[in-house]
């Protein structure tokens, strides 16, 4: 008796070294040209988040009042470029407070980075969680908690995110807090889109007959089968966390002076624009990278990920 073969099933067996879905993503990525441009911003990102205490020429939060004889909001100064070699060298110029601006947005980028990566990491275990488990049981269970993240959505994000800060107090850890919930919706809802489509599947049936125990099957079983979609959702979600950390900032509701934030900076020199744009033109770019990065390497991980792109 011969069992007939797919095309599928011939192209598996015709591989010697069949790859998983991870190693073909990652091959489909390192194809597409804006995903590399992403990785490549982000990777310099890090790097300057990790050496800044080495890159960094002076203090991010002392002021140079007494140590240098320069004035506030000073332009960039470098000696290879024309600066008189008498002008203490500042590579952005000085802030309002009379503090080295190029050091302060070296320092932002570790500042932008834990809050996008810790919010959208909280964001995600939260909203995977309760998502993973309203999709798997269903009924009541999956009504309550569906209306729940309903009703957080109906609210604008930012506006929630200013509401929660308030009641909680300006700072940089209730941000993140405040970031963290916000985007809790968005991940259950995703999580138990998966799940639902997952639990039908032939394997999570045969468990069941076996008498796998529920809890499991669901994270055990499906819940890893169910981390693509979380995974770009993520990517994107950091860039989101970042801008709306600089938005709350920019507020006076995030980090609080001195502290080294992007969005503070622009918010506390944003009447000076036009007297001293380079006090909002550097951390500026750095912000706008920095998202163009995520969203970069978001998009070409959605584009690997999904297999109605890869062809």
């Amino acid at each position: 008796m011969s069992v007939a073969t797919t095309p599928i099933d011939k192209m598996q067996l015709a591989s010697p070294n069949p790859r998983s879905l991870w190693q073909n993503a990652l091959r489909y990525i390192f194809r597409q040209r804006s995903a590399i441009v992403g990785m490549i911003i982000l990777g310099i990102l890090i790097l300057i988040a990790l050496l800044a205490p080495v890159l960094a020429t002076h203090d991010p939060i002392k002021t140079l009042i007494g140590v240098e004889d320069v004035k506030k909001r000073e332009p960039p100064c470098i000696h290879i470029l024309g600066c008189p070699a008498d002008k203490p060298q500042h590579f952005f110029g000085t802030d309002g407070n009379i503090r080295d601006l190029y050091s302060r947005v070296l320092y932002g980028a570790r500042l932008s980075l834990i809050v996008g990566i810790f919010s959208v990491a909280f964001a995600i275990v939260i909203g995977a969680f309760f998502g993973a488990i309203a999709g798997y049981l269903g009924g009541w269970t999956d009504n309550v908690i569906m209306r729940v993240m309903d009703v957080l959505l109906a609210f604008p994000s930012l506006i929630l995110a200013i509401a929660i800060v308030t009641v909680l107090g300006p700072g940089l850890s209730n941000t993140l807090f405040a970031i963290g919930i916000v985007s809790i919706p968005g991940y259950a809802r995703i999580t138990r889109a998966s799940v639902l489509s997952i639990k039908e599947l032939d394997y999570v049936t045969a468990d069941r007959a076996l008498g796998v125990p529920a809890m499991r099957i669901l994270f055990y079983h499906i819940l890893p089968n169910a981390l693509t979609p979380l995974v770009v959702q993520a990517t994107l979600g950091i860039a989101g966390a970042i801008l709306s950390a600089a938005a709350l900032s920019f507020l006076g509701l995030g980090a609080q002076p001195p502290t080294p934030e992007w969005g503070a900076m622009i918010g506390q020199e944003r009447n000076q624009v036009f007297t001293a744009p380079h006090l909002i033109f550097f951390p500026g770019v750095a912000l706008i990278l920095t998202v163009l990065g995520f969203n970069l390497l978001g998009d070409g991980l959605r584009d690997a990920l999904d297999p109605r792109f890869n062809r």
